[in-house]
């Protein structure tokens, strides 16, 4: 919900977007949460918005969603949506 930029499931954030800038050096980030454990949570305030929560994929559907499911379908929209090629860093091998 505007302001708050990233993903939202109601008032918990799905998928967080962050742009750092900093000494000519421009970074970009992007957390999408699947399976992760939500409990870390309960001892900070996510993103620094009081009243706020996180959520995940697995707690949203009521099952257990990997990485490996998502990740696939998420880059090719990534593409699709920015109009771009992802090129993989890792060697192969």
């Amino acid at each position: 919900p505007p302001p708050f930029t990233g993903v939202w499931m109601g008032d918990s954030k799905l998928c967080a977007i962050g742009v750092h800038c900093g000494n000519h050096i421009t970074s970009h980030g992007l957390a999408l949460n699947c399976c992760t454990d939500l409990t870390w949570f309960e001892h900070i305030v996510p993103c620094g918005l009081e009243g706020k929560g996180v959520t995940s994929l697995s707690h949203e559907l009521g099952q257990h969603v990997a990485v490996h499911h998502v990740l696939e379908p998420f880059l090719d929209s990534f593409q699709e949506v920015f109009d771009c090629t992802l090129v993989s860093s890792e060697e192969p091998g």
